[in-house]
């Protein structure tokens, strides 16, 4: 699909002590953060909940076999908490649905998914992925969620960038007018910029060199695009 606009983004419209007041809740809401997955690992979580039953991430993560740690952490190595606080979408929220209707893209969406805060330190990143799969989710213990698909993508930045170097977050326009061009979103450096996006473009956080990058990231889904 070719758009006129791969992201819209939003600077420094989350207040500085709103951006403070999430660092401290999920730290606090979680001190043993998890490691953060992809969706290759679902399969082997799959299982392993059956086995065991309803058990935590934390847990899920001990019984992960060593090759799928290793084959994880070559695409993605960063430490999440999930949160899913009112509070917190009441203020992304409203940027994802005006990004929605000035970039032009106008997406049927009705539903948000649990916000991750995601932690990066000197060498964590996440490689090249795209959010969304064509295959809808099938969750019928959730209807929010049954046969939906992730349509916008949301990446707030939390943390001052003097208090880190490198985690630089980049686009890949996968199409025939621009063939794999990447762009940095130097647009959302400032604390407390959000950044909104299709979840089928490809995007990437390069390794963190110095200090620590905290982020929020939403999905937000929609029926499959008829």
């Amino acid at each position: 699909m070719n758009l006129n606009n791969y992201y819209y983004y939003f600077k420094s419209v989350l207040s500085h002590k709103f951006c403070d007041d999430v660092i401290k809740h999920a730290k606090n809401k979680n001190k043993n953060k998890l490691l953060g997955t992809t969706g290759k690992q679902s399969k082997e979580i799959e299982k392993i909940q059956k086995k065991y039953g309803d058990i935590n991430n934390k847990l899920i993560q001990k019984k992960l076999s060593k090759k799928t740690i290793t084959d994880l952490k070559k695409q993605r190595n960063s430490n999440i908490v999930w949160l899913n606080e009112k509070w917190i979408y009441n203020q992304i929220l409203p940027f994802v649905h005006e990004a929605n209707r000035q970039a032009g893209w106008n997406f049927d969406w009705d539903w948000s998914e649990d916000i991750q805060f995601t932690i990066y330190k000197k060498n964590q990143f996440y490689d090249w992925h795209c959010d969304s799969s064509h295959i809808p989710y099938n969750n019928l213990n959730n209807l929010n969620y049954h046969n939906k698909i992730r349509k916008l993508s949301v990446t707030c930045s939390l943390s001052d960038p003097k208090d880190y170097k490198g985690g630089d977050l980049q686009f890949q326009f996968r199409n025939k007018d621009n063939p794999k061009t990447i762009i940095t979103c130097n647009e959302i450096l400032s604390k407390g910029s959000i950044v909104v996006f299709p979840s089928f473009v490809w995007h990437r956080v390069r390794p963190i060199t110095k200090g620590t990058r905290h982020s929020l990231v939403l999905w937000n889904l929609g029926y499959p695009y008829k």
